[in-house]
C-alpha cells in the first residue's frame, strides 16, 4: 500500500478523528486548559488547529483568534463545530512562507503538529517574524521518548492501520531551533496519562518568548 501524504492522511482521518479513542489528543486538551486557560491574550494564532479541539478555548481567552491547518478535511470538521461556525479558519501549509502579516500575534500555539514538520528552524523563524514584542510561542507535542519507542500518529481505516509520516525531533532540537531564532525557554513540562509515571511521558510542552 502506498503511504499517503500527511495532508491526505489527516483529511482521511478527519471524519473520525474526534470519535476515536485517543489518549494523546485528550491529554493535549487538558494541557492547554491548564497552561493557557487561566490567561488572556490579544491575538492568538493557532497553527495546526486540526478539527478545532482547542479552538473554542483559545477563542475564549483571546480578543482575536485565527486558526490554520493544511488539511481541508480537518478544517471542515472544525468549521462545523457548535460555536465555531463564525471562527476565522484558513488553509495554510506551515512548511512554506506563512500567509500571516509580521508582528501581529501575542500568542502562537502548536499542538500535536510539529512531529509532521521536517524543519523546526523554519517554524521558529516564521514565528519570530509574526510575533509581537512581548509575545509568546506555546507548543505541546508528542514526547520524543515515545518516538524512540516507535510510536507515531496512526488511525484506523477499515481493517488497516494507517501511520502518518512523522519526523523525530529531540527535545534539544526544539530549544536549539528556538534559540537560533531569538527565543528563550520560559516553561517546560512533561505529561503522562493517568499520572502513570512508570512509563515515558506522552507529551512535552514548552513556552518561549523573545
Amino acid at each position: 500500500m502506498t503511504t499517503p501524504t500527511i495532508r491526505d492522511a489527516y483529511t482521511a482521518w478527519s471524519t473520525i478523528y474526534d470519535l476515536d479513542h485517543n489518549s494523546t489528543r485528550d491529554l493535549d486538551h487538558i494541557v492547554v486548559q491548564q497552561i493557557l486557560g487561566p490567561n488572556r491574550y490579544g491575538t492568538i494564532l493557532e497553527l495546526g488547529c486540526g478539527t478545532g479541539k482547542n479552538s473554542a478555548l483559545l477563542r475564549q481567552i483571546s480578543q482575536q483568534h485565527y486558526a490554520f491547518d493544511f488539511s481541508p478535511g480537518m478544517l471542515a470538521q472544525a468549521r462545523s463545530k457548535p460555536g465555531l461556525t463564525e471562527a476565522r479558519f484558513s488553509l495554510a501549509d506551515l512548511i512554506g512562507p506563512w500567509p500571516i502579516a509580521p508582528a501581529c500575534a501575542d500568542l502562537i500555539t502548536f499542538n500535536l503538529v510539529l512531529e509532521h514538520i521536517p524543519d523546526l528552524n523554519h517554524i521558529f523563524r516564521e514565528a519570530r517574524r509574526v510575533l509581537r514584542p512581548g509575545g509568546q510561542v506555546f507548543l505541546c507535542e508528542l514526547h520524543p521518548f515515545k518516538q524512540y519507542q516507535g510510536k507515531q500518529a496512526v488511525f484506523q481505516q477499515g481493517d488497516q492501520e494507517i501511520p502518518v509520516t512523522a519526523y523525530l525531533h529531540h527535545l534539544s532540537d526544539f530549544t536549539q531551533a528556538a534559540e537560533s531564532a531569538g527565543f528563550r525557554l520560559d516553561h517546560f513540562a512533561e505529561w503522562w496519562v493517568d499520572a502513570d509515571h512508570t512509563v515515558p511521558p506522552r507529551l512535552a510542552s514548552m513556552r518561549f518568548s523573545p
